[in-house]
């Protein structure tokens, strides 16, 4: 069986870190507070481990036979979260504009599937983390409810974190620096995503 600490560090870590995921629930926090953002997050966190599911039944082993499509992804994740956080900067949908309502279960969770940084969580859970005396199909269960229960926790925590902060996002100043220093996490990912 695969050793327990270093993927519950790992999955903490990947789902703790600014991403995608991680912003938009920062965002639904602050506009709809918890319980209006808990289908979403509950959607994030049951997308991801189908996503570690598949992947774990032959995708990964895809991506680490053929190195070159592990690191196109790595780049094309790096581009797409560059992408994310030019819009956070600057873009007039993220300063003025109000979603309607909050993402739905379904929405958060085939998200996943475009996710760069979920499909590396996924990959390298697979590849990595695979437990060699368990059959497929249990080990890929395994590691997608390990995966799961780390990362609904951490998830809630940026989606509180938007709770706590929507009193203060009101002054236009303040909302600027915010976007700017969720944008500069996002740039920092992208750059770790390149090494």
């Amino acid at each position: 069986m695969t050793e327990l600490l270093p993927l519950l560090t790992y999955c903490f870590v990947m789902s703790s870190t600014p991403g995608p995921n991680n912003m938009m629930l920062t965002a639904s926090g602050a506009n709809f507070g918890y319980r209006g953002s808990l289908p979403h997050l509950l959607g994030i966190g049951v997308g991801g481990a189908v996503q570690t599911f598949v992947a774990c039944l032959g995708l990964g082993a895809l991506f680490a036979a053929c190195p070159a499509l592990h690191a196109m992804l790595r780049v094309t994740g790096a581009l797409y979260l560059l992408v994310l956080a030019w819009k956070l900067t600057g873009g007039a949908a993220v300063k003025g504009a109000e979603v309607p309502r909050p993402l739905s279960f379904a929405q958060g969770a085939l998200f996943q599937a475009v996710n760069p940084k979920s499909w590396v969580k996924a990959i390298t859970v697979a590849s990595v983390f695979m437990p060699a005396g368990m059959g497929v199909a249990s080990g890929a269960l395994l590691l997608s409810v390990v995966s799961l229960a780390i990362t609904f926790p951490c998830t809630s925590a940026w989606a509180l974190f938007g709770v706590a902060i929507r009193r203060f996002l009101t002054d236009p100043r303040r909302h600027r620096l915010f976007n700017g220093i969720m944008a500069g996490a996002l740039a920092v990912l992208a750059l770790l995503f390149l090494r």
